[in-house]
């Protein structure tokens, strides 16, 4: 790509301006320079994604990234720089939305999602749009949007989105730079982030160590500058002797030394201290000292000017000239002079969209923290009103008013409400702050505790939802013991999602408690609440109490949904049901309640499904577990619309895994991937341990299905899902020790893999649900016989037969058949081996199971081959790796490097008759000879099944044949 043909400038055309730390000349750091000149050198041809510039305050981060963003402006790179401030914490996505504010020429690819941003970005976002924009369903599709647009915006000449003092960024924004750090956004674009190393919150720099160690972040650490460098480019004129006295004062740091140069130029004799200025590092991250030499620089200034300054630091984004001048209450010719005088005395800067702003962080919290906490709360209260009298969104309002007021203000108290509401979705963190302040305003009496208790439970979920799952179950415990007798909405409501915030933290008993209590102690209950919690408490299993131990509590919350004509808590019970069956194998009771299950919940509309997201999902995994893979896909993909409309962030994961995993059996890897990544990225939000484990062993599966065998992407992330889980040992944990072990099969450690297996289902794995023995029986048996433990093998193949045929299921029988067949070949017996796997693959295309057909294939052709059918193989092992090729599989794409016919047979003539057929009817032609149905067929092509009946007529015509048996045989010949 070539970046000086096409120049953008975005923001005003001298950086110098838009970003005053960029003022100067760069002193040093030609090795820091050389990294970055490299950074913008192969942007979008293998550069890092982000760039991590840490060190000290003052040390140079903003000099050296404003550098980086001229060189790279010089270059014809779109460049977009915000700032995170230490006292906007809690405005979402602030350094964002101070980015994108620069972004004044709008790409016409990314019109849609630069109008979609203004709300959620602090109100201040790129996009002009008329009339009020929608935000995003959830924080997470923000965090793919946000992605998205960054993609769009740099497809032309590339982007540089510079962030600095991200240490100080709101948790909206760390979610989402964890998120970016996580998944690299495509093409040229580089996200360069500066920051302090301590004051960093640990996810952050957990999250870019990771990224360092895969080189998808450069870390740039800034060490003090040297003395020839600090003294020649800082201050040349000076003495030698004195020179040398202020660096090491300054210890290399060009901010203190600046300053003190400063003050030995301003009053030598009475700014010379008695002794060295200490290098203790201080509360505010500055040696002992230094804080009074800034401070200094402050006294010849005027009351005036002194009260302006004093307005800027604590204004912080909204300073700009009408709300100091409301603050100040100065007229426009007084505050002119003000801002001028401090201007010449480089105390503020000017910065992008009017605002002033003090020159350095480091200055702004000095000014801040000296100022009287009467006068910061006179400037809060007069910025709130001013910004009211303009209309500024809530959320800017918000955070003056928590500053403020702390009385009772019914004005006030709406307009906290107001941010909380437009902040729930996509920084939850930040609405439960708001929620916190709106409860320190409303009094707590008798009168207004029926809507304390209301906004108790509002910022319970928010909290959920961000992750403070103990505060918000503390939070939850207050309001059901508070609730009155005529709150049983509210108490309910209370009850269930602390119950399901229980769940989520692994307390399991604790949930079932709270429920048995409930149901006991509130006689006066509606019968639509005690099916609620009913439906609550079977959600237990199989997570801790067995379905056996709740099938009752299932019957009986059946029955009552029936008695009482709830017909939404009917279909919720008969969902868990089936999935409770399921799990447990008694596949006739599942299939039955699936079927009844769906019958009513897809005649329901959406919106008397909000409550049901969760039996939606489990409906889908029993019909997954059932190899009912389009009915599965169906149920979850409506329930994770519904969930997203309705907010309930929690019950995604389990509803994009189940449709992962029916990508998985089906052989849509690439889409699996991406829809284990988005589950990824919700569990850490939500910060479930449990969750997290769980989501990460499904997401090893992906990876191990996806990625080429022995890949240590698909270990890693099985070894984090049992880290994660700790000595928990329920369906999770299982699941986490049964991906550690598939993965370490896949990697070549069968010792491994049998031990991790053996630890998550026991010695006879009757600690696993029944529906996944076969399967991993099979993963037993190639254990075993890799370290020659036939014995061993011949009995998990043994079991694996007994428990394909207790199930019934197709995917099962073709797992036992393919550990028979591990062992004929090992005994020398191909041709049964050969048969055992071609029925396999029959099996697994007949359900549609597409990955267990092509694994299925690709190990029956070396066994046709060594049967004497090598055309045959040949075919089979086409077929094979045309279906993991095309699906992403790269663990059977290498199975079948492994695998491939040594001398490819001569392909024969084709006869007339095949000659005639179109693409599409010899597809056909051919999974009819594989014994497909129609019905199969159309599943495998994603065609309706009339239009299979169709292609299929003609094909018969063509052939001039009548059955399907006779077109098989026409097939196979040579």
């Amino acid at each position: 790509m070539d970046f000086g043909r096409e120049i953008t400038h975005v923001g005003t055309p001298e950086d110098a301006v838009t970003h005053p730390d960029s003022g100067g000349p760069l002193v040093g750091r030609a090795a820091e320079l050389g990294l970055l000149d490299a950074v913008i050198d192969r942007l979008g041809h293998g550069a890092p994604s982000v760039v991590d510039i840490t060190g000290a305050a003052g040390i140079g981060k903003s000099r050296l990234m404003a550098e980086f963003c001229l060189r790279a402006r010089r270059r014809g790179v779109t460049v977009l720089r915000g700032r995170a401030a230490e006292y906007e914490r809690h405005l979402p996505f602030h350094p964002f939305a101070d980015a994108f504010a620069d972004l004044h020429h709008r790409p016409p690819l990314a019109s849609d999602l630069l109008d979609a941003l203004p709300r959620v970005l602090g109100g201040r976002g790129a996009g002009s749009s008329s009339g009020p924009v929608p935000a995003p369903a959830d924080r997470f599709g923000l965090h793919r949007s946000m992605a998205g647009l960054m993609a769009q915006l740099g497809r032309s000449c590339g982007l540089v989105v510079a962030l600095d003092d991200v240490h100080w960024a709101d948790p909206a924004s760390l979610e989402l730079l964890d998120h970016l750090v996580r998944h690299p956004v495509p093409g040229p674009v580089v996200l360069v982030v500066a920051r302090r190393d301590r004051q960093t919150p640990t996810a952050l720099t957990a999250s870019l160590t990771r990224g360092a160690d895969t080189e998808a972040v450069l870390r740039i650490g800034l060490a003090p500058l040297a003395e020839r460098e600090c003294v020649e480019g800082l201050a040349p004129d000076l003495p030698p002797d004195r020179a040398a006295r202020l660096y090491a004062a300054g210890e290399g740091n060009p901010l203190y030394f600046l300053s003190l140069v400063h003050a030995h130029r301003e009053d030598a004799a009475r700014r010379r201290t008695t002794s060295p200025v200490s290098a203790e590092i201080g509360p505010g991250d500055l040696p002992s000292g230094m804080a009074a030499l800034l401070l200094n620089e402050l006294a010849p200034l005027t009351p005036s000017q002194h009260r302006t300054l004093e307005a800027i630091a604590v204004l912080g984004d909204h300073a700009v000239s009408p709300v100091i001048r409301g603050v100040t209450g100065l007229t426009d010719a007084e505050l002119d002079d003000d801002l001028g005088a401090l201007a010449r005395r480089d105390l503020v800067r000017p910065g992008p969209g009017g605002r002033m702003a003090l020159r350095h962080p480091v200055l702004r919290t000095l000014v801040h923290e000296s100022t009287a906490v009467r006068r910061r709360v006179e400037i809060h209260h007069a910025a709130a009103a001013e910004l009211a009298r303009t209309g500024a969104p809530p959320v800017e309002q918000a955070r003056h008013i928590e500053q403020s007021v702390t009385t009772w203000d019914p004005q006030a108290y709406a307009v906290l409400r107001l941010a909380a509401e437009q902040t729930e979705s996509t920084a939850p963190t930040s609405c439960a702050h708001w929620l916190r302040s709106a409860l320190r305003l409303l009094p707590d009496t008798v009168e207004h505790g029926a809507e304390r208790r209301e906004l108790m439970l509002r910022r319970a979920r928010a909290l959920g939802v961000a992750g403070g799952l103990r505060e918000s179950r503390d939070l939850l415990h207050k309001v059901i013991s508070t609730a009155g007798p005529d709150e049983t909405g509210v108490r309910t409501s209370a009850v269930l999602l602390c119950a399901s915030t229980e769940r989520h933290l692994g307390r399991y008993p604790e949930a079932i408690a709270l429920l048995r209590r409930e149901l006991s102690r509130q006689p006066g209950l509606s019968p639509s609440d005690r099916v609620s919690i009913g439906l609550e408490l079977s959600s237990s299993a199989p997570h801790n109490a067995s379905y056996p131990q709740m099938r009752g509590e299932v019957a009986q919350t059946l029955a009552d949904a029936r008695t009482l004509g709830i017909e939404r808590g009917e279909a919720g019970a008969l969902a868990v049901a089936a999935f409770g069956e399921a799990y447990e194998g008694d596949t006739a009771a599942a299939s039955t309640y699936a079927a009844q299950a769906a019958g009513l919940l897809d005649g329901l509309p959406d919106d008397d499904l909000t409550a049901l997201c969760e039996p939606l999902g489990r409906l889908g995994w029993a019909e997954a577990f059932l190899g009912r893979f389009v009915d599965a896909e169906r149920h979850a993909d409506r329930g994770l619309g519904i969930a997203r409309r309705s907010g309930q962030i929690y019950l995604l994961p389990l509803l994009l895994l189940c449709k992962a995993h029916v990508r998985i059996q089906t052989c849509r890897l690439r889409s699996a991937r991406e829809l284990a990544d988005e589950a990824e990225d919700i569990a850490r939000g939500i910060g479930s341990s449990e969750l997290l484990a769980f989501v990460l062993a499904n997401k090893a599966q992906v990876r191990v299905a996806a990625s080429a065998p022995g890949d240590p992407e698909a270990l890693a992330a099985a070894e984090e899902a049992v880290a994660a889980m700790g000595p928990s040992d329920n369906w999770r944990a299982s699941m986490a020790w049964c991906m550690l072990g598939y993965a370490a099969l896949t990697g070549g450690d069968p010792h491994r893999a049998r031990a991790a297996l053996l630890r998550a289902g026991g010695g006879d794995l009757h600690g696993l649900q029944p529906s996944m023995r076969p399967l991993l029986s099979e993963l037993l048996v190639t254990a075993a016989l890799s370290t020659g433990d036939v014995p061993s093998a011949s009995a998990w193949a043994e079991r694996a037969h007994r428990e394909a045929d207790q199930l019934g299921l197709p995917v099962q029988r073709a797992s036992a058949m393919r550990s028979a067949a591990q062992l004929a070949l090992h005994h020398g017996d191909a041709e049964r081996a050969a048969t055992l796997l071609s029925e396999a693959a029959a099996e697994c295309a007949r359900s549609g199971a597409v990955f267990w057909e092509a694994r299925s294939l690709l190990l029956a052709a070396p066994a046709m081959a060594a049967a004497g059918y090598e055309a045959r193989g040949a075919t089979m092992w086409k077929l094979g790796h045309r279906l993991a090729t095309d699906g992403g599989a790269g663990l059977l794409v290498g199975l079948a490097e492994m695998t491939r016919p040594s001398v490819p047979p001569a392909p024969p003539t084709a006869p007339p008759w095949l000659s005639s057929l179109t693409a599409r009817e010899r597809e056909i032609a051919e999974l009819v000879a594989e014994g497909l149905t129609n019905r199969a067929i159309a599943t495998r092509l994603y065609l309706s099944p009339r239009t299979v009946e169709t292609h299929l007529s003609r094909v018969f015509r063509k052939t001039d044949v009548d059955t399907r048996a006779r077109l098989a045989a026409l097939m196979a010949r040579p």
